[in-house]
């Protein structure tokens, strides 16, 4: 059987020592989360100096505020790391959980091309991944399968809708994948997301899903982007392909919003530049034996991280605790698992593994939504915690 990598090595950036982290730690000792960074291996709560994590990505200059920090040492992150996944964990142990809070939790869909197509024979085939390789040969015919340079909303891209619209290959999809307006949705509430080492969930109702490995920028309530992690936005790819208006029903079930392990703040030696040119990877290892493998460049997306990000918050719409946005992603999976043509689709008990040098690796095992941790500890639960501990 797969097993979570959960290791310090796997878990943190290549250049760690030099990177701004934060984290959140559950605290079973204190019954709530704790806010953390790590210095020289050892996992320090800073919750004392920033209460949420929000607090500190409000920060004027997060990575230094973070750098300044003292704090109470926790245990070092090995120690940590091991008791984080689900099954063997000591309760009375602290483990990591995701490192957002109060931030609300967007996400950007069709970003890519190469996803944008996917998404387009989802709605041809309905729901039927049988009928998806041909629809997918007749839309590649049509319309190729490389739009990558094709600048969204410029006048090219308004031609390309044109001709489509007359040959009667339209799509909603196609709209936000070469249109003005970028797809920017609510992927799932505030205090909701699960971290590294957590079950992730599949709604039962779902037979056709894939993981979508993501970059998920960090963006202040007043509009700038002050850091990174890793996101695995689960999708539900047959529940979404019989309706766009099924969204919700398709993103934001219990533990289906994957975040972390950590934040990386932007600082001298990690950019939005560093963002734009990141590889993210993707592994799949089933208990059946199937494994996958993938990636998304963030180089090759149609639109520009700072072009979404200015999309989702502005004067016309606010968000005072800030949030993380799920960046989308190039890679759709169509390899066989079972029967030929049936493409590919999750089992219960598949271990995720997404990963970026800057950034680490995220790594999640596949369950049942009903079968996963139930969501309990929400915002006004926060708040009573943190007046408990005198820090309000």
């Amino acid at each position: 059987m797969p097993s979570l990598d959960l290791s310090v090595t796997a878990t943190l950036p290549q250049d760690a020592a030099a990177a701004a982290l934060a984290g959140r730690v559950w605290r079973p000792d204190l019954g709530g989360p704790a806010v953390v960074t790590l210095r020289d291996g050892q996992v320090l709560d800073i919750t004392a100096a920033f209460p949420t994590s929000r607090d500190l990505c409000e920060s004027a200059d997060p990575a230094a505020a973070l750098r300044a920090a003292k704090g109470e040492v926790l245990g070092s992150l090995a120690e940590i790391l091991a008791n984080t996944a689900v099954d063997g964990r000591d309760p009375k142990r602290p483990w990591l959980i995701s490192p957002l809070d109060l931030q609300a939790v967007k996400a950007a869909g069709v970003t890519f091309a190469v996803s944008m197509l996917e998404r387009v024979i989802e709605e041809k085939a309905r729901g039927n991944p049988a009928a998806a390789a041909t629809i997918r040969e007749e839309i590649g015919k049509l319309i190729g399968d490389d739009l990558s340079k094709l600048k969204p909303g410029s006048p090219e891209a308004m031609h390309l809708k044109e001709v489509l619209i007359k040959q009667g290959a339209w799509s909603q999809y196609l709209e936000v994948g070469i249109g003005p307006d970028a797809e920017i949705f609510t992927k799932a509430p505030p205090m909701s997301t699960v971290g590294t080492g957590a079950d992730a969930g599949l709604h039962p109702a779902s037979s056709w899903n894939n993981p979508e490995p993501e970059i998920v920028l960090i963006v202040a309530s007043t509009g700038a982007i002050v850091g990174a992690t890793l996101g695995n936005d689960v999708n539900l790819r047959d529940v979404e392909g019989r309706s766009a208006l099924l969204l919700g029903k398709a993103k934001d079930n219990n533990a289906a919003a994957a975040v972390g392990p950590f934040i990386r703040f932007f600082d001298a030696g990690f950019t939005l530049d560093h963002v734009r040119r990141t590889t993210v990877t993707l592994t799949v290892e089933g208990e059946d034996g199937f494994t996958l493998e993938g990636s998304s460049s963030i180089g090759k997306i149609s639109r520009d991280p700072a072009d979404l990000a200015a999309q989702m918050i502005g004067p016309h719409h606010q968000y005072p605790d800030g949030a993380a946005l799920y960046l989308g992603t190039m890679f759709a999976p169509i390899k066989d698992r079972d029967a030929p043509g049936g493409g590919f689709t999750h089992k219960y008990g598949d271990i995720v593994t997404i990963a970026a040098p800057e950034l680490g690796s995220l790594v999640n095992r596949m369950k049942r939504t009903d079968a996963c941790e139930p969501w309990t500890f929400g915002a006004s639960h926060l708040m009573r915690h943190l007046a408990k501990r005198g820090l309000l």
